[in-house]
């Protein structure tokens, strides 16, 4: 049976973020250098947009570097931003054909110029499309995210533009990276870690984890729907009883 005919549209996760995770593993497997899977990586990427497009997910995150991320060697760093401008520009005919909405989260200010000038401009292209938005998380790390989002919110108080007693869970929302997304529901992380790695805490509070051994670059339509059955078959109880879901 057909495994996307097992998923009911009506309970699919409406934000499914990824850690792509596995490429250097899946190069070395085959006697590569670890941009050599980066470089291969990107038919998960597409089958996995393509996959959450067709079972009504509103929203996809892919944690594409992390701010540790710079610390790897800097001829692998170059790889990857470079492979992060050529599949921007390659990719973006497909994204206008599905009705992809590009976004992007992180310090983006912190990319190399000609990736964040490609990268806006592929924004700017797809801010009409409605059918999914694909979020890149560049550069990002959840603590700074937070932090920012915490100086941004006392500066306000010091300037008496917001009261110390009115701040809620909206209010840091609202200063968050992913101010326009809805929170987390499946979180998928490859390559068989089980670990979040800095991603999205605050908006994966409630969010059902995924893992899977699967390297990155092997990951397809078939298992991003794996994902998301086990994600239905899960019971999403948001600190209530079973008893109580059921009454």
């Amino acid at each position: 049976m057909d495994k996307k005919l097992r998923i009911d549209l009506l309970k699919t996760p409406k934000h499914v973020a990824i850690i792509m995770d596995g490429n250097g593993r899946w190069a070395k497997g085959k006697g590569m250098n670890r941009i050599f899977g980066h470089r291969n990586a990107l038919t998960a990427v597409r089958e996995s947009v393509k996959a959450a497009s067709q079972v009504n997910v509103e929203a996809i995150t892919l944690y594409a570097f992390s701010t540790e991320n710079w610390n790897r060697p800097k001829l692998e760093v170059d790889a990857l931003m470079s492979l992060l401008i050529n599949s921007l520009k390659k990719e973006l005919p497909d994204f206008m054909k599905n009705g992809v909405k590009v976004n992007s989260i992180g310090a983006i200010d912190t990319l190399p110029k000609k990736a964040q000038r490609v990268l806006n401009d592929v924004i700017s292209e797809t801010k009409n499309n409605t059918d999914i938005v694909l979020t890149f998380a560049l550069s990002y790390g959840s603590r700074e995210e937070i932090v920012n989002a915490i100086k941004n919110i006392s500066k306000k108080v010091v300037n008496k533009e917001l009261d110390l007693e009115n701040i809620d869970e909206n209010t840091i929302n609202n200063h968050l990276y992913t101010f326009n997304l809805p929170d987390v529901d499946l979180m998928i992380r490859t390559s068989g870690e089980q670990r979040i790695s800095n991603f999205l805490l605050w908006q994966m509070a409630y969010a059902e984890l995924y893992f899977t051994d699967i390297l990155w670059p092997d990951f397809r339509e078939e298992h991003f729907y794996d994902a998301i059955i086990d994600y239905q078959n899960r019971e999403r109880r948001f600190g209530k009883t079973s008893e109580q879901l059921t009454e």
